[in-house]
C-alpha cells in the first residue's frame, strides 16, 4: 500500500484545526476533535494520521471492487 503523502494542517487561535490535501482543504476541526487531532500527530506518522481523520486514504480493495460485476460498464 503506497504512504499518505499531501497533507498538511494549520493551527488556528481559536483552536481551529484545517486539514488540507495538496492544497485544497480536506476537513476541519474544532474543539475537543481539534486537540484529540493534534496529540495523536505528535505521537504518529502524521501523513497517515490526516489521511485517517480526513478519510482519504486506500483500504486496498479498490482493485477487487473495479473488477466486481455490479461495476461492470454496459450494467443497467
Amino acid at each position: 500500500m503506497a504512504t499518505p503523502e499531501g497533507f498538511g494542517y494549520a493551527e488556528f487561535g481559536d483552536g481551529t484545526v484545517r486539514i488540507t490535501h495538496r492544497g485544497r482543504p480536506a476537513a476541519t476541526l474544532r474543539g475537543s476533535r481539534a486537540a484529540e487531532f493534534l496529540e495523536e500527530v505528535a505521537s504518529g506518522d502524521p501523513q497517515q494520521v490526516m489521511a485517517r481523520w480526513t478519510g482519504n486514504y486506500r483500504r486496498g480493495n479498490e482493485r477487487t471492487a473495479k473488477r466486481h460485476p455490479r461495476n461492470a460498464p454496459g450494467r443497467p
